[in-house]
Parts: C-alpha cells; sequence; structure tokens
C-alpha cells in the first residue's frame, strides 16, 4: 500500500520534458540561482561523468575545467532549480562512470570521442 502511495505522490513531482542524454555527452545545464530577492539563470556547462538513482532520486554529475581546475556538480535531474539540460555534444564512451577523467590534464581531460549518429542508424537498419 505504501509502495502505490510513494509512487503517486513521486509521479506528480517528475519533470515532464525530462531530457534525453547519456554518460559521456557535452550539456549545459541551467540552474535557477536565488540572490537575496532576485532569482537569475546560471549555465553550467561539462561532460556528463556519472548518472545514478531512480525515480525522484536520480542524479548527474557533470565536470569542467575551470581556469585549469576541475570542477564537478551533483544535479538533481528531477529538480524544479533545474530549468533545461541542452545537450550540446553527444559523447561514445564504453563505461558507466567516467572517474578516469579526473587523472588527466589540459585537453585530455575533456577528450571524449563524439558519438556518429549517421553509423548507428545505418547499422539499426541492417540489423532488421
Amino acid at each position: 500500500m505504501s509502495q502505490a502511495l510513494f509512487a503517486k505522490i513521486e509521479s506528480e513531482q517528475f519533470r515532464k520534458d525530462a531530457p534525453r542524454f547519456h554518460v559521456g555527452d557535452t550539456v549545459r545545464v541551467h540552474t535557477k540561482v536565488v540572490e537575496g530577492e532576485k532569482e537569475r539563470v546560471q549555465v553550467f556547462s561539462g561532460i556528463v561523468i556519472g548518472k545514478r538513482g531512480q525515480g525522484l532520486n536520480s542524479t548527474f554529475t557533470v565536470r569542467r575545467i575551470s581556469y585549469g581546475e576541475g570542477v564537478e556538480r551533483v544535479f538533481p535531474l528531477h529538480s524544479p532549480r533545474v530549468e533545461r539540460i541542452e545537450v550540446e555534444r553527444e559523447g561514445n564512451v564504453r563505461r558507466a562512470k567516467l572517474t578516469y577523467l579526473r587523472k588527466r590534464l589540459g585537453r585530455a581531460a575533456m577528450l571524449v570521442r563524439e558519438r556518429d549518429t549517421r553509423s548507428e542508424k545505418a547499422d539499426a537498419k541492417t540489423r532488421t
């Protein structure tokens, strides 16, 4: 009984326009920031290095290099503070978590191969 009640309450809180992105994608996350009485939108862009959780508890981690220093932020996927998520570039990775990027320096820290969507579509056609 309680599980059904939790599911009903959670379903009302879900983001209607859930973005489709994967680990390795370069994204721009628009977050609402409150400063005193004013509210503004701040953009944080970087590579998605991990996703975790289910339902309302799902989060994703974005990493970027800022002034030579690595910066990571964890965002709740269904938070009302996250205004929108834009996918800038799709990455092609073989892992679920990209924590190895933390050890890299310079351009290598942001280096993730770009996904070729044309070859994936061609492969899907040949499989069927």
